[in-house]
């Protein structure tokens, strides 16, 4: 089978895709013919040896799979050969065929396409753990998303959205602000050029935000905090941006605020009951059309390192897609 390859720690380029080995399934495992893979931000990480999981090389980056069942390992009775599934791999996604653990994949509706279930495993997946169960977000409260343009802001607008919030997105382009709004944010904030406080306090009424959502972390995070409302949750998703803010301890007491952390793939690896009940629940917002990830670029899995790039150079509007034919 065909597959990227990391044989070296570097950027996209430095990474080859050639013929290897089709892998086997063990006790417990399954092995997914692999027909669309989400592209995401660790995947530029991973390779660099940025990212907090490191595999050994040589390895195959991509997170999230979707695609059919195509063998399956000792003692799985959960599935059966042809089911179409999406499951989260962690690295090994960018290759023609990926074994994953059973409990980590998830059956797929029948009229779901392969490159939609790609996209919602980790975008959508990390926003709906953060707001059902560490934000516990309730209907008609606010939600400030940072870096709304990208595949996890724009899961979240639209997720914030569906369940009922109030959603004020900040972006640093036009482009992406007029996405944001079209996927359900009711304002949309020019960080770079606008004086984020005071937007947010003239549209709130001087109430500040219920639920930060912050996938960007760096400067904008404390300016983003001491808008935050009596009882507001910080949600910290990942620094995009490439610093990790020190937010004075202070702000948190003088708001009785709290800052929560989202660590998704401890989630999923520790709770994949909650984890697969999760994706139910976002299977039916799909069918109902309350979210529709927005799939900017597809790539063809030998332009795979193509796509990686795309990510880093954060080229991306919403979701980018490798699909095999």
């Amino acid at each position: 089978m065909k597959a990227l390859l990391c044989e070296r720690h570097g950027p996209p380029e430095a990474l080859v895709y050639r013929e290897v080995e089709a892998p086997l399934p063990g006790p417990g495992e399954v092995r997914i013919k692999m027909a669309a893979a989400g592209v995401n931000l660790p995947d530029g990480l991973i390779i660099q040896n940025l990212y907090q999981v490191k595999p050994a090389l040589p390895f195959t980056p991509g997170s999230e799979v979707a695609g059919e069942i195509n063998a399956l390992g000792e003692g799985v009775s959960d599935f059966r050969i042809g089911d179409r599934v999406a499951a989260m791999t962690v690295h090994g996604a960018f290759a023609e065929q990926v074994v994953v653990q059973a409990d980590r994949a998830v059956k797929l509706p029948p009229a779901m396409p392969f490159d939609v279930a790609a996209s919602l495993l980790m975008a959508y997946g990390t926003a709906f753990h953060a707001f059902r169960q560490r934000a516990v977000l309730r209907a008609g409260e606010t939600v400030l998303v940072l870096g709304a343009g990208g595949g996890v802001g724009l899961a979240a607008v639209q997720l914030a959205s569906a369940m009922g919030a109030r959603v004020i997105a900040a972006a640093g382009s036009e482009e992406k602000r007029a996405l944001a709004l079209a996927h359900g944010a009711e304002a949309a904030i020019d960080y770079r050029n606008e004086d984020l406080r005071e937007r947010l306090s003239d549209w709130t009424g001087g109430k500040g935000v219920d639920v930060i959502y912050d996938p960007v972390g760096g400067a904008m995070a404390e300016r983003a905090f001491r808008s935050i409302a009596r009882y507001g949750r910080f949600l910290v998703i990942g620094f995009a941006a490439g610093d990790i803010p020190s937010i004075p301890i202070n702000l948190p007491l003088l708001k009785s605020a709290s800052i929560v952390g989202v660590f998704w793939g401890s989630f999923l690896v520790n709770e994949p009951q909650t984890h697969r009940h999760n994706m139910l629940e976002l299977f039916e917002f799909y069918a109902q059309g309350a979210i529709r990830p927005h799939i900017s670029r597809t790539f063809p899995l030998s332009d795979s390192a193509a796509a990686i790039r795309w990510i880093m150079d954060r080229k991306a509007l919403g979701k980018v897609v490798i699909t095999v034919d």
